[in-house]
């Protein structure tokens, strides 16, 4: 009988539509008015096809929303409900076998945390966006320098991180594929959204947690 055997020795995962079913940042546009969430739901998707950078859209739509505590730690209820079918269970047979699993998400890093702790991964390997409060009690200005809310901050985290190789970036969107200098592959993760041309410059496609199982493990005997 043959015994999986994990092909990298980190996995790094996207988190909206790749981890969970949702974009957490048109989740909270869907609390505000119709308008509000038809622009931010636009401007995500054309952001995740590469049709404009994340950096001219992420702070507008921040202030567009500007969402509240209360409603951060809604979403954060809401990516738990969210989380993919097998993906909780793939990232606790990778942990198992010895792999470094880390989330490097464009995510709200307050929202992402639960999503994080319900799948077993370590706060310290949760990176995301950090937003602060402003006067109005909504948050609306990210907290410093934040590289996850720009094109190129997904590469720029994982060179710093210098992660154990091989490695490999697993997500939906523009930013992961623009990850791909710092690691050795890129999967294109379709279960949720798929788009030609992060599939294009992608190693390889999984349209569901079964097929990205069998590209992250190979059987041995």
């Amino acid at each position: 009988m043959s015994t999986p055997r994990p092909r990298f020795a980190t996995v790094v995962f996207d988190v909206d539509s790749t981890l969970a079913d949702i974009e957490g940042i048109d989740w909270l546009a869907q609390q505000r008015d119709e308008t509000i969430a038809r622009e931010c739901a636009d401007l995500t998707a054309r952001a995740m096809a590469g049709e404009i950078p994340i950096d001219a859209v992420y702070v507008r739509r921040l202030q567009a929303i500007a969402p509240t505590a209360t409603e951060l730690d809604a979403l954060g209820d809401a990516y738990r409900r969210a989380i993919v079918p097998g993906a909780a269970a793939l990232i606790a047979s990778l942990q198992q076998a010895g792999v470094i699993v880390h989330l490097v998400s464009g995510g709200l890093r307050a929202a992402i945390l639960p999503l994080a702790i319900e799948c077993g991964i370590l706060p310290a390997h949760v990176h995301a966006v950090d937003v602060r409060v402003d006067d109005q009690a909504t948050y609306t200005q990210l907290d410093g320098p934040q590289p996850l809310a720009t094109q190129a901050g997904k590469a720029m985290v994982l060179a710093a991180l210098q992660v154990p190789r091989p490695s490999v970036i697993i997500g939906d969107g523009a930013t992961d594929a623009a990850a791909r200098p710092s690691v050795d592959a890129f999967i294109a993760y379709t279960g949720v959204a798929r788009r030609d041309a992060v599939v294009a410059a992608a190693d390889a496609e999984a349209p569901d947690y079964t097929v990205l199982r069998s590209l992250l493990f190979e059987s041995v005997d």
